[in-house]
């Protein structure tokens, strides 16, 4: 399903590796009322670091404004924004869907032609993963659902600067 990324700026927010700060994080945008449209999570290659990319709808509220805020929780100790054209962006999707002889080859040919992989499958049911730009997961998506999709999951986006590329810091210790 596309969705209209008008409204959405992707922040990349490094944070101290401690226990509770995606909770207070989380409670922030839940207080203010900011809407998250997506979140991933993970320590850095230096243990003491996680590193949080959230796409943020800046409809619920200014960029500055949200950054601002989350600049005040103790753990944080860079923010940054991460554009389109200045970053690689990456999500991954798993789908299972029904299948039946009829449709079998129609995935089949889909997860082909979109690179993806078939990961699991049983006579009546296939899972397939697919990642990469948001775009082309949205893109996979939209042609899934004319089939019977059981369950499906994307990751959120995760993001870094174009290699050469430097990022404006928004806000740094």
């Amino acid at each position: 399903m596309n969705r209209d990324v008008s409204s959405q700026r992707t922040i990349v927010v490094l944070v101290e590796n401690k226990a509770g700060v995606l909770a207070r994080v989380a409670d922030l945008f839940a207080r203010r009322g900011y809407n998250i449209v997506s979140l991933a999570v993970a320590p850095t290659h230096d243990d003491s670091l996680s590193r949080l990319t959230i796409v943020v709808d800046v409809e619920s509220a200014p960029l500055e404004q949200i950054v601002n805020q989350l600049f005040k929780l103790i753990n944080v100790v860079e923010i940054a924004e991460l554009s389109l054209g200045m970053s690689v962006e990456r999500e991954l999707m798993l789908a299972t869907v029904t299948t039946d002889r009829t449709t079998r080859n129609q995935i089949v040919e889909l997860v082909d032609i979109f690179e993806g992989k078939i990961v699991a499958v049983s006579s009546e049911q296939l899972t397939v993963s697919l990642d990469g730009r948001p775009s082309k997961i949205d893109d996979f998506e939209a042609l899934l659902q004319d089939f019977d999709i059981i369950e499906l999951q994307r990751s959120g986006r995760i993001a870094l600067p174009k290699i050469g590329r430097s990022v404006p810091r928004l806000r740094a210790v």
